[in-house]
């Protein structure tokens, strides 16, 4: 016992030694700017290169008032303009700087240092390439906005050893709070965790096992219970967090008790969640995407809605419409291929319980309690009908309802547009819940008590999801800072293509954004407004008339929505897949893993089949019979039977 205090001791001091001899490091290693309570500089937290930053001077007031201000990056005057009550210059950082700023016999020098753009890369690809060797969503998540932030303070003039330190704290005092401040985060982290109790209330009160046996005689195989499953996917149309938390959580008993693999569930959940989000006229995806066509129509010049591009772009979305056919057809043929199909057939041999573990804590402990379905549908439908009343009152404009000139369908897609979505899904959430305790209560199935208790092991069942989001949320912030997506998008831009290789170029590149920042809506936030006028600009630079540009126009803009949603598809730090992975109770790399395959089969199919050949003017009735031929063909030829 003496000699493990000795030791115990021997490590404090060493640490304490260690920590005062490296102290100075900390204070000194950085070059910071001189002090000066006259002039302040400043800079962006990461500067990168290649990236056109518009930086602030704050200037008092007596010294503004004197003379202007003159800047100098490297000996060369710098052009600045006065705006509220600081001055600004822009410029665009290609190599180590010294900035100096004069202003009435004062001087503020600052050497500053950008990140080269290329580095921008690398903390989603570590973050993927980790979840992906370690099995490990977690520490894969943190390393990878480590390298990032390390990277960052490095390039701040930092040593190694300061910036390793100082990129470790601001992960917790930065990035996770930043990335907790924003309102719809925690309105997502809310919604999960109120779906979290209903679900847990009403597997206590028998609701769900009462639903279960309303069910059971549709869903008698493993056949009619996946059909199901798809199906309710597919009327669930309207959101796509709403339709992966709903469609796993009450499908989850059904499809065990059919020994359907948790990482199948888990596929169907996620595949009709955004592919079908984001191609039906009435989601709450409308309002972004109307947004986000607007500014590259804007940017173009041309006299047309984005609404009425957003319509005649919908044929083209290769890649949800060809997905929900391939779940179809999959489920049809009864076959599955790549590590979906070890996941069944593990499931079958019963070498797991459930196919996949299970991450959730909630317990069905109803089996001394009636087993009522309408427990378990009164709150679902409160969620599912509450939602779509919660977007209708939050979005209403009544001069637009007003409006002869617009279509019954433009009124109702504009509502949607406007709508709080997450205003929206809060109120349905809370509602479901508090149905779900009266219900339990009303009947004397529980008691107050025993309901809240088990709502509270509902809302820790998400623990597990919450973190992933919050962790993908820091990373998809860090990217933000590195500005990763521009690095993608100017590999894009720098090659001078053929107009009719703009679309597969287009989908290809949307892919790899979403894949590696995590966002569909990012993605298609950064592409939409400079791929629309770069396919404009080609086709007119070679003279391609009108009627021939706004097809590709179109394929374009449809290549945006589907590509994103592909590469949302197939990352392991995208938060739909990680809720597609939470609802099902899927460890959510065994979720991406056994996805992908899936994904990228109709990814190539779209590509090769459906983006190209569009372009040339091949008829889309000729593409879609032949893209499902093909997928026919893939399942019968590469599927095995469970």
């Amino acid at each position: 016992m003496f000699s493990e205090y000795r030791l115990m001791t021997k490590i404090y001091f060493r640490t304490i030694l260690i920590l005062i001899l490296f102290l100075p490091a900390f204070t000194f290693a950085a070059n910071p700017q001189d002090k000066n309570d006259n002039l302040k500089l400043e800079l962006p937290f990461a500067l990168v290169s290649d990236i056109e930053y518009d930086i602030n001077i704050d200037v008092s007031k007596k010294c503004l008032s004197l003379t202007p201000p003159h800047v100098f990056i490297d000996g060369m005057p710098i052009k600045c303009h006065l705006a509220d009550g600081k001055m600004h210059f822009t410029h665009t950082f290609k190599h180590k700087s010294e900035i100096i700023v004069v202003i009435h016999n004062q001087v503020l020098k600052q050497q500053v240092d950008p990140i080269p753009l290329w580095l921008s890369i690398l903390p989603p690809l570590i973050a993927i390439f980790m979840a992906f060797v370690t099995k490990e969503v977690y520490s894969s998540l943190f390393i990878g906005i480590l390298s990032g932030t390390v990277v960052i303070f490095k390039y701040q003039g930092f040593n190694a050893f300061v910036a390793f330190f100082k990129g470790l704290f601001s992960i917790v005092d930065f990035y996770v709070l930043e990335s907790l401040y924003n309102k719809d985060h925690i309105s997502v982290i809310t919604f999960s965790m109120l779906i979290g109790g209903i679900v847990a209330i009403i597997s206590a009160n028998g609701g769900m096992k009462g639903l279960v046996g309303k069910l059971a005689p549709y869903a008698r195989n493993k056949r009619s219970g996946q059909f199901i499953t798809w199906l309710l996917g597919i009327l669930i149309f309207f959101d796509d967090y709403a339709n992966t938390l709903i469609v796993g959580n009450t499908m989850r008993p059904i499809t065990d008790k059919l020994k359907i693999s948790r990482a199948k569930l888990a596929y169907l959940t996620d595949s009709t969640a955004a592919p079908v989000a984001a191609i039906a006229f009435i989601t709450t995806w409308i309002g972004a995407e109307l947004s986000y066509i607007q500014e590259g129509i804007n940017a173009i010049g041309i006299t047309t809605s984005s609404y009425s591009v957003f319509l005649s772009s919908l044929p083209y979305s290769f890649y949800p419409i060809l997905t929900i056919i391939f779940v179809i057809i999959l489920i049809y043929k009864g076959k599955e291929y790549g590590p979906m199909l070890n996941a069944e057939r593990d499931l079958e041999m019963s070498k797991v319980t459930s196919g996949i573990k299970n991450d959730a804590t909630i317990q069905d402990d109803s089996e001394n309690v009636p087993h009522r379905w309408y427990n378990a549908l009164i709150p679902i439908l409160i969620v599912v009908s509450g939602t779509i009343a919660g977007l209708f009152y939050t979005g209403w404009d009544t001069h637009t309802w007003n409006d002869s000139s617009m279509s019954f369908m433009s009124k109702i897609s504009f509502f949607l547009g406007e709508a709080d979505t997450f205003k929206a899904l809060l109120w349905s959430s809370l509602g479901g819940a508090l149905t779900a305790v009266i219900l339990s209560i009303t009947q004397r199935i529980l008691t107050l008590r025993k309901s809240i208790e088990h709502m509270i092991v509902g809302f820790k069942s998400m623990f597990n999801a919450v973190l992933i989001l919050i962790l993908a949320w820091s990373l998809a912030l860090l990217t933000e800072h590195m500005h990763t997506a521009d690095f993608i998008t100017g590999g894009l831009k720098a090659f001078e293509v053929s107009p009719y290789m703009m679309p597969a170029l287009t989908f290809i590149f949307s892919a790899i954004i979403a894949f590696s920042t995590g966002s569909s809506w990012g993605a298609m936030a950064i592409i939409y407004p400079l791929i629309m006028p770069a396919i404009w600009v080609l086709s007119m630079h070679n003279n391609l008339p009108h009627e021939a540009a706004m097809p590709l126009l179109y394929n374009v803009v449809s290549a945006v929505l589907a590509g994103s949603v592909l590469g949302d598809h197939c990352s392991p730090i995208s938060d739909t897949t990680i809720l597609s992975s939470l609802a099902s109770s899927c460890n959510h790399i065994v979720h991406v893993k056994t996805q992908m395959p899936y994904a990228l089969t109709v990814g190539v199919i779209s590509l090769l089949i459906g983006s190209i050949p569009s372009a040339y003017n091949v008829p889309l009735w000729i593409i879609y019979p032949v893209s499902i031929a093909l997928i026919y063909f893939v399942i019968v030829k590469f599927g095995k039977k469970v």
